[in-house]
Order: C-alpha cells, then sequence, then structure tokens
C-alpha cells in the first residue's frame, strides 16, 4: 500500500473512532458531529482508494463525486450512491446554526459510515476490523 494511501487511512479511521465513541455516549451525544464524523471518515476512504488507484484525490466534500471517479476501478461501488448523498450533507451544512439531526440520523449515518469503510478496507487488503 502506498504511502499516502495509509495517511488517508489513518486520518478516516480517527474520524471513525470519533463518531464511535460520541454514539456510545448516553447523554450528549453530539448528533451532528457523529454525522460530521461519519462524512469525513467515508471521504477520506474514498480519497485513500483513489490514491491507491493513481488516481487524483480533488479537494472537494462531495462523496457522490469521489464515487464517479472511482466507479471505472471500483463499479460495484454504485450501490453507495444513496448513501454518500445522505451523508454529503453533513460534511458542510449541519456544521452550522439552524440544521440539527437526530439521535436516529446519526446511527443512519454511522451504519452507512460502516458498511462503506468495510467494503473499502476490503478493497485495500485491509481487515475489516
Amino acid at each position: 500500500m502506498k504511502p499516502a494511501t495509509r495517511d488517508w487511512i489513518r486520518c478516516a479511521e480517527e474520524d471513525f473512532d470519533v463518531a464511535v465513541a460520541l454514539m456510545r455516549r448516553r447523554t450528549k451525544t453530539a448528533a451532528n458531529s457523529i454525522g460530521f464524523h461519519c462524512q469525513q471518515c467515508v471521504e477520506k476512504y474514498l480519497k485513500g482508494r483513489l490514491e491507491e488507484a493513481g488516481l487524483n484525490a480533488p479537494k472537494t466534500h462531495d462523496l457522490v463525486a469521489l464515487l464517479q471517479l472511482l466507479l471505472p476501478v471500483e463499479p460495484l461501488w454504485s450501490s453507495f450512491a444513496p448513501a454518500l448523498r445522505r451523508l454529503n450533507d453533513y460534511a458542510v451544512k449541519f456544521r452550522y446554526p439552524g440544521h440539527v439531526i437526530s439521535r436516529t440520523d446519526a446511527r443512519q449515518a454511522l451504519i452507512a459510515c460502516r458498511s462503506i469503510r468495510a467494503d473499502v478496507r476490503l478493497s485495500l487488503g485491509l481487515p475489516r476490523k
């Protein structure tokens, strides 16, 4: 695995760990932050996969755009599109006042994140964890 790919994965795992830790809290789960860290985890995993494939990882938070770049390499990942569309909003929109997600939405974001993370890790030859 390329060193730059490893860097992306390390950063993605940090976001994943934060999202999981926040979800485990009984009170003040910080649902918006869970959504943000799930989106960031997936974004970094997709960019890591782009890096490993020798493709440029653009400076974007748009998960669907990243997926489009990866489809020639990972055509079966087209099934990720609906989940990626839902996660996209958590990159920016919910980081500001006026937008609040529920604990249920945060849980769904974490479920999507876990699933996509597992598939990308498998593609990179990493254990499911």
